[in-house]
This record gives structure tokens, sequence and C-alpha cells, in this order.
């Protein structure tokens, strides 16, 4: 399977009669992008701005990230979302690289987060260095929260793709392609009969009440874990839809960068055969972590892995989940290696995780959601700052009369993000 990524670097953003990239910079025609949003009539409000690098911008509450993607020629992205039902991974994909569309609004549950362009916020999260597109919608009065979550979410990939489709139909010429071709997992073994057998599992928050991811357009909640290719992974086919906390949550953005992908396909063929990765589940109950740990188990053994590397995706109960999988794969004779961040109180001093194994032996942390930052005001701010008070991480008295606040990373989007994409961890002392 070969996935070209046509990336176009993204420098500038700024308004214009037509939707375009010339020189680097992205042009968007707002009308035109308010308009294609506000079709959805579960919207009293729609409006798009920017934020870029540097700013002294704050957008609150954000719900997703996404970047503008677009298969070339094709017009569409995000199989099953705005694009026919197909196989991601394969093909030519023009992405707008250094941008992102941020979707916000009065969001329908406490655990979202904000991103500062600049201050000393701005490093904790990815979205400090990249061109918003900023997307705020206001829901029709008393509509239900799940319909609501859902229109947003596809607002955002809605968007995302109208940005890609307008520059590539007028001709956006990529800066750099980024290739990744691999065979499937029995074609792979052959060539590297010698190699260590590697596997990514992906743990998704799947809890419902909102705490929901998608592969190809299907909640992962009810289902059972699969492997995929990691193209795949690459390639749009997991689209974030969850409330979890701020600071570990993986935006769809985050999917379709995800670090462990990537440097697992670098490792590939040299020093390991990575097979694939297998999107599994956080289950809210006992039976369904004990269910899909060991489907992860059985996957993996069935193709002879060595190894495998396991993320997590928010904190407490997933704790369970993620002691689970650590305590299979290394009983079965499986090395495992687990990433996650840590609630270890603001002094951090707590006990990190809300469970434990002692089979869990190799662990990478990305840092304590707990410790305290004060964040200055900003000059500007899209969205409602005063939902800091219900924000994960925030309180009532975070925001003061000066417009600064003083709260816990957790309420930072990304800040923390389990599949490493953050500049925090930990060393032992």
């Amino acid at each position: 399977m070969r996935l070209e990524l046509h990336k176009v670097h993204i420098k500038g953003l700024e308004f214009a009669d037509e939707t375009r990239v010339k020189d680097g910079v992205l042009y968007v025609n707002k009308a035109e992008a308010e308009a294609l949003i506000a079709e959805d009539r579960n919207f009293t409000k729609v409006s798009v701005d920017f934020a870029r690098p540097g700013e002294k911008t704050r957008i609150i509450p954000v719900k997703d990230a996404v970047e503008p993607r677009v298969k070339m020629g094709k017009g569409n992205y995000f199989p099953g979302f705005a694009a026919p039902m197909g196989k991601a991974g394969e093909g030519r994909t023009l992405v707008l690289d250094g941008a992102a569309v941020v979707t916000c609004g009065p969001i329908v549950a406490f655990q979202e987060g904000f991103i500062d362009m600049s201050g000393p916020a701005a490093p904790y999260t990815p979205f400090s260095a990249t061109y918003n597109i900023v997307l705020s919608v206001e829901p029709v009065a008393d509509l239900e929260k799940h319909l609501y979550e859902t229109s947003l979410r596809e607002a955002g990939l809605k968007l995302a793709v109208y940005l890609a489709r307008c520059a590539d139909e007028h001709g956006a010429k990529a800066d750099e392609v980024a290739v990744f071709e691999k065979g499937d997992t029995f074609e792979e073994s052959k060539k590297y009969p010698d190699l260590p057998k590697v596997v990514y599992v992906c743990m998704n928050i799947t809890q419902g009440l909102l705490h929901d991811t998608y592969l190809y357009a299907c909640d992962l909640r009810p289902s059972m874990p699969t492997l995929i290719h990691p193209n795949e992974v690459l390639d749009g086919a997991m689209v974030s839809g969850n409330c979890v906390s701020a600071c570990d949550k993986n935006t769809t953005w985050h999917h379709c960068h995800n670090p462990i992908v990537q440097t697992l396909y670098a490792h590939h063929g040299k020093d390991i055969n990575f097979l694939g990765v297998i999107p599994t589940q956080e289950s809210t109950v006992l039976a369904g972590k004990i269910r899909a740990s060991q489907m992860n188990l059985s996957i993996a053994q069935q193709l002879g892995a060595d190894g495998v590397i396991v993320s997590e995706e928010g904190y407490g109960n997933p704790d369970t989940d993620l002691c689970l999988n650590a305590k299979n794969f290394e009983n079965a004779g499986i090395k495992a290696v687990l990433v996650s961040d840590e609630s270890a109180g603001t002094d951090g001093a707590s006990q990190s995780l809300a469970d434990a194994t002692p089979e869990l032996t190799g662990f990478i942390s990305t840092g304590n959601v707990n410790e305290m930052i004060e964040v200055p005001a900003m000059d500007k701010v899209i969205g409602y700052p005063e939902s800091i008070a219900v924000l994960s991480g925030g309180a009532a008295e975070s925001l003061r009369p000066d417009g600064s606040m003083y709260v816990e990373l957790q309420s930072i989007i990304a800040s923390t993000a389990e599949i490493g994409f953050n500049k925090l961890g930990c060393e032992w002392i």
C-alpha cells in the first residue's frame, strides 16, 4: 500500500474573495465558508475567524482540530463523513501543512480546553504553531447534546475538506511529498524474517456519553478491536468525537499525525518489522475492558508479535485498560511499552495512575496533567472565556478580572497527548 502526502506548507492566513493557496498563504472566502457550514440547520450562528502563531489570541473552549486535506482530483476526504465509504491509506492526498480547522463554541460537556497562540501556555499545544481557521457555532435552542456534537464534529471535517479542495482545484503545488509504503503483514514478514515483529495498540476513548472515537465513521465503542494498515491511520480513517479532558485528547489532527505510527514506520525494515495498528476500546465496565485487552492480545499473537507499543487516551478508569494490556502481553511473552500521561497532583507526589500491575515495566510518561500554570490575558479571545469555570483543570476562580487565568495543564488542548505529540515527559530521580 502506497500513500503520498503532498504537503503545501502554509505560512500565512488571510481573508479574500477566493479560497485558494498562493505563495504559502491560505486565502479564505469568509462568506462562502460560513455559508457552507450554515447549511446545517442545527446552528443559529456560524462564524469563521483566524488565530495565527504569535498573536495574543485565546481560543476557548475548543472541541477538535482538523488538518485541511483532500484526495487529489476527487474533492473529498474522511471516508464515511466527507467522502464516500472506501479505504483510506492509498493514493495522493493534498495536505495544507501548518493549517488547522479548530472548532469552538458553547460545547456540550465540561471536558474541553483552550489554545493560547502566544505566552507561557503556547509551547504546551501544537496548535499555537499552526495557522488556525477557527469555526465558532451556536446551536439552536434545546438541541440534544449528541446531535450538537455530531453537527459540530462534521462541520469541522466539512470545512477542512472545503479548504483543501479549493486549494487543489486552484492548482496548489506541494512543497514536500512524504511517502508511506508498506505491504501487508505476511509480505513484510517474508522480507524481514529476522527482525522483531512489533504491533501498535492505539487505545481510544470509547465510553459513550460523548466520549467516542470513530473508525471509518463507525463508533468504536460497540465494536471489537481490529487490525488496520498504518497508512489508514495517517490518511483520515480515524476521527475524534470525544470529550476527554483537553490535555490528553487525540484530536482528528493528531490521528493523522500520529508520531508513534510515523516513528515505527521510520524503523520498519531496519531494526523492527512494523506489523500494523490495532485501534482498541476503553470500556466503562470491567467485562468490556477484559474483552478488549484479550482481543488485543489475540490479534498480536496471531500475527506473531514479539513486542507492542500501547498508547492510552484519557486517564482514570482507562488506566485499568492500560494495566490489563500490560499484564496480558507480558504474561504471554510479548514485551510491552506503554505510553501515558500522569495524574500525580499539583505537587507531582501522588500516585500517577488510578490502577497498577507488576507487569507494567516499560512506561513512557507524557507529563503530569495536574501541574499548574499561570497564563496572562490575551488581546483577543475567540469563544467564551467564562467557560474555564467548568473545564477540567479550571474552576470558577480560575478566570481573573484582568483576563489572566490560573489553571492546570489539563485545560490546555493536547498538553500531555498520550501519543507523544507534546514536549513533556519525566525522568527518574
